[in-house]
């Protein structure tokens, strides 16, 4: 088996691509991941790889999750840098919907101004989560890669694959 060859595969074709403008794309992205509120989150740290399935929002820009706790966080102690897919189900070539996004992921400190502000954005009331036996942990996703799968861009004009790299600072 060639593996270089083949994690080539989508390197070599989107070189001669139909590419959608960087606006249109965020547009794009942003609408899917608004139609959606779940992803397999994917972390790993050495041989250790966990990949949850995990409820996100998407606010100012980036994914948030929060979590009660689990094994992801062994490997985010070690290893921030995460990939989340996001995905309709499938029903055939002609209806494809996917989404990946490569990032760094930060541990919000529970209580804090900005952890309190994605309770507030999201209505989650504060003195019930205050009352559990344990703090819900809050992960932000900062994207900096996108690979963008639809069968609608394609009708579009576009390619059914854009990729994207986010600039420093830059969000969805």
């Amino acid at each position: 088996m060639d593996f270089q060859k083949a994690s080539r595969y989508w390197e070599e074709k989107g070189a001669g691509s139909k590419r959608m403008p960087r606006e249109k794309l965020l547009e794009a992205v942003g609408q899917f991941l608004r139609a959606h509120n779940t992803c397999a989150l994917a972390t790993g740290s050495g041989s250790f790889v966990r990949c949850t399935p995990i409820e996100y929002s998407l606010w100012n820009g980036k994914l948030w999750m929060m979590s009660e706790g689990g094994l992801k966080f062994r490997a985010l102690a070690e290893n921030r840098v995460v990939c989340a897919a996001v995905f309709d189900s499938y029903a055939g070539f002609g209806t494809l919907g996917g989404l990946q996004l490569t990032g760094s992921a930060e541990l919000i400190e529970p209580w804090s101004e900005e952890y309190l502000a994605f309770l507030a954005w999201k209505k989650l009331p504060e003195q019930a989560l205050r009352g559990l036996d344990h703090p819900m942990y809050l992960i932000r996703l900062a994207p900096e890669e996108l690979d963008f799968l639809s069968s609608g861009l394609k009708q579009q004009g576009w390619d059914a694959r854009q990729h994207l790299t986010l600039g420093p600072g830059e969000s969805l």
